[in-house]
């Protein structure tokens, strides 16, 4: 008798995501009848080291086209698949590497080998009858957590037009009670900082993860007007609402010079350190993701042990979602957090085992979508069937970003006695090297 949880079928679909371009969503069906979906994310800005795109070039669309990508899962990938177990997910994962062949997959393209290990993690859940969080829990040996949500307010580098260099002016509420009221308090500074824009001038648009598109003259414009809108909406800075930033900094440094273009100026390591020392110390700052290039891993370190007070060190860029890389961040003491996003690597056995090698080494993790995202929540499920103890999907608005924050707020109600990260999830603690 042939086991439900065969693998019999594996589709390829094109659909859009939130920039209107072209991606891949798999869809498993199993020999019981089991399916399941998924749709790969795309981000805009990329570590050297993520897995590879598979787009089809061309004057089609910008070059960005997916139809190849497609055809990678309807061709090779379901002809190595059919016949496996969904339930031996790493096996499946394992089989999509090998057939690929390259480092990076670039030959089937990891958006659509990360949309096929998706969509078979989401069909072996159906099968088993769990939501897919607690698939996740069960096959990993994790103890599920509901995460501490690290929302945008402002959006900037190449989210915005790079009209602001730093690319994410992100909140998070370290002693808010629950899940609920962290959304909560989100959404007053959003409009709070909205209407402060609108009044002054600076409101541009909507940026490409829902946060506001500001029109600022310089970077450290951002942090004023952020604290005046966690201020406006009635909460004390630091303490009911405090400040995370993605430097982003890979996306204008280089080799250990960086042109703040925004400010009109360029400065060295030592310089961007001294100046983030010094936002540290007149703003609320707790987190500050990828603050130098991902070729200037010495420069983390350095900033850590010149923090006058803890603040989370999150590694992106620098870290791409792979193992060995978290391992020698550790070994330098350059992150505490670690940044984990499923399509860097291109499966989720991947995205785990670097979630696992920060677990060991003692760093925190956030969960993360990219620029372009689609309704997919799958990174919901990831966050908290891992125990990741933060999230971080965009803004409050539009419709891909609040797919995500809705689905944790279902995941919540229905199972309240899954523990909330709250201030807990934020690394802040020193880390041994």
């Amino acid at each position: 008798m042939i086991r439900s949880t065969i693998i019999a079928e594996v589709r390829g679909r094109r659909v859009w995501d939130s920039r209107a371009r072209p991606t891949v969503e798999a869809e498993v069906v199993l020999a019981g009848g089991a399916r399941g979906r998924a749709i790969a994310p795309a981000g805009a800005s990329r570590g050297a080291g993520e897995a590879v795109e598979l787009r089809d070039g061309g004057p089609r669309l910008s070059g960005l086209d997916v139809r190849h990508a497609v055809a990678s899962i309807e061709g090779p990938i379901r002809q190595a698949l059919l016949g496996m177990d969904a339930e031996l997910l790493e096996g499946v994962d394992r089989r999509l590497l090998e057939i690929d062949g390259t480092p990076d997959l670039a030959r089937l393209g990891g958006n659509a080998t990360v949309a096929v290990s998706m969509a078979v993690a989401h069909a072996a859940a159906a099968a088993a009858g769990m939501p897919l969080w607690q698939w996740l829990a069960t096959l990993a040996g994790t103890e599920p957590l509901l995460p501490l949500p690290e929302i945008q307010i402002f959006g900037g580098g190449a989210h915005a037009g790079r009209r602001v260099d730093i690319q994410d002016f992100l909140v998070v509420c370290p002693n808010a009670g629950d899940l609920a009221e962290a959304l909560d308090r989100t959404a007053a500074v959003y409009h709070a900082a909205g209407e402060l824009l609108a009044k002054l001038g600076r409101l541009y648009g909507v940026a490409d993860e829902g946060g506001f598109w500001p029109a600022f003259g310089r970077n450290e414009e951002g942090l004023e007007l952020l604290v005046r809108a966690i201020e406006a909406a009635g909460f004390v800075p630091g303490e009911d609402v405090a400040i995370c930033l993605d430097i982003a900094a890979s996306e204008w440094g280089r080799k250990g010079r960086y042109r703040l273009a925004c400010d009109g100026r360029e400065l060295d390591s030592d310089g961007l350190a001294e100046l983030l020392l010094q936002w540290v110390a007149r703003y609320p700052i707790v987190s500050l993701e990828d603050p130098f290039a991902e070729d200037d891993p010495a420069a983390f370190a350095r900033l850590r042990a010149a923090l006058p007070r803890p603040v989370q060190i999150v590694g992106d860029d620098l870290l791409v979602t792979d193992a060995a890389r978290v391992q020698a961040a550790a070994r330098r003491g350059a992150c505490t957090t670690v940044l984990l996003k499923p399509n860097q690597r291109g499966t989720l056995s991947g995205t785990l085992a670097a979630w696992q090698a920060a677990r060991e080494a003692g760093l925190g993790g956030i969960a993360s979508a990219r620029s372009g995202e689609s309704e997919d929540v799958t990174i919901c499920h990831l966050a908290v069937g891992w125990g990741i103890p933060q999230i971080k999907v965009g803004a409050m608005a539009r419709g891909e970003r609040t797919a995500k924050w809705n689905e944790l707020l279902r995941l919540a109600e229905r199972r309240p006695h899954l523990p909330f990260a709250g201030d807990r999830g934020l690394q802040l603690r020193s880390v041994s090297r």
